[in-house]
């Protein structure tokens, strides 16, 4: 496969950003008038599932409430067996030119990135290039001894190495409006990851870690040979058959019919286009900067399950549960149940097992959920900050209490 261009985007934390543009991270209904017509389904869609689960059903009742009130835009996937049961999308992928969410639109995932980031580093251990329990000055320099010595790549896929959030810093904020390459993006940020001192002794606890996966990155490129950007590309959406799945840059973005924008809520009340903002960056990296549709991310579950992107063992050990979570831990999850993997969450509802991972960027709050015992997936990907837990908790609920 060519490598297609580099196509970036960087973005400041949720929290920052909503600081710098003065915004209003939860409100809820700017008196703007959603899009509610569902994607149109396939006839076949929903026969032989759940009531609830179809087109019509509960659930699909409950995401339309929530657009209607402009509390949701997005796109929304229910699927079973690989194939779609539900199909939905709501809202304005980009306002100003009047262009609709589609089920083909695509979304910046923020943290659902670190899915592909935790695979690209199993495929190389698989490979013997990388060691899980070697230290990270094994594979990067410039860290001082005291990170490069006891930091282990375990201990950053597991977010207890005790580094903390690169997008936190003054430096990050103002690298945002002068990075205009993917080179310039990726050395700015180690600069500031290498400068930064541990929160905590490594190994000790649990403590979710932008910066922690953002060097994994930096060690896929090391150890490859190729740009972290190429190496997903080749080695985690081709295989998986994500063929529009990419990290687009700003200029890509802007230019787009089919890449949808963020809309976060002002103080005065109205939602704005951060894809506008200055702090809107060139590229997205290693811990939240790709971009995907919901057709492409079950086509990602679907390989997960066959082994297209690494074989059946190595994807157990990526996604299954490393260390147990509290309930004040990161990733935002609604279940009490909760433990980490290697870029993977792992949960328990209803006593079946959920995986997958969650994403909330400045406009934007992502979801996917893989039932492996069921053989479902559940994926939302929406373009407002407003939260999308209540759409989250249902489809777990629905499904893990089904008997298909």
């Amino acid at each position: 496969m060519t490598p297609r261009p580099i196509s970036p985007r960087l973005q400041p934390s949720r929290r920052s950003a909503l600081g710098l543009l003065g915004a209003a991270p939860l409100a809820v209904g700017a008196g703007l008038t959603p899009s509610l017509a569902p994607a149109p389904a396939a006839a076949a869609e929903g026969l032989g599932s759940p009531p609830a689960l179809r087109p019509g059903g509960k659930f699909h009742r409950f995401v339309a409430r929530r657009a209607a009130e402009d509390a949701f835009s997005g796109t929304v996937l229910l699927a079973h067996a690989g194939r779609p049961v539900l199909s939905l999308a709501y809202g304005m992928a980009n306002k100003k030119r009047s262009l609709p969410n589609q089920m083909g639109t695509l979304f910046n995932l923020a943290s659902v990135t670190k899915c592909f980031t935790g695979l690209a580093v199993a495929r190389l251990a698989h490979q013997g290039k990388v060691a899980f329990h070697q230290t990270l000055g094994t594979y990067l320099d410039g860290f001082p001894a005291e990170i490069a010595d006891r930091v282990t790549v375990h201990q950053l896929l597991t977010h207890t190495s005790g580094m903390g959030d690169y997008s936190e810093a003054k430096e990050f904020q103002e690298g945002l409006k002068k990075w205009r390459s993917a080179d310039e993006m990726m050395d700015g940020v180690m600069a500031i990851i290498r400068r930064s001192d541990l929160r905590f002794t490594p190994g000790i606890r649990h403590a979710y870690s932008n910066s922690g996966f953002f060097v994994l990155g930096a060690l896929v490129a090391q150890v490859s040979r190729l740009s972290y950007f190429d190496y997903v590309r080749r080695y985690v959406f081709a295989p998986a058959g994500m063929s529009r799945s990419d990290f687009y840059t700003k200029p890509q973005v802007l230019a787009a019919e089919d890449i949808a924008h963020r809309y976060p809520i002002s103080r005065t009340g109205e939602r704005i286009d951060f894809t506008e903002s200055e702090y809107f960056g060139f590229i997205g990296g290693p811990a939240d900067g790709a971009y995907s549709s919901t057709l492409d991310l079950l086509n990602f579950a679907k390989a997960l399950r066959s082994g297209a992107v690494l074989n059946h063992a190595f994807t157990e050990l990526v996604t299954s549960a490393k260390v147990p979570l509290t309930p004040s831990d990161g990733p935002p999850d609604p279940s009490p149940y909760r433990s980490y993997g290697y870029g993977f969450r792992s949960v328990i509802v209803n006593d079946k097992q959920v995986l997958g991972h969650s994403g909330g960027t400045v406009g934007g709050a992502t979801n996917i959920d893989i039932f492996p015992e069921q053989n479902w997936v559940a994926i939302v990907l929406g373009n407002y900050s407003d939260p999308i837990t209540p759409i989250v908790q249902l489809a777990r609920d629905l499904i893990t209490r089904s008997r298909t």
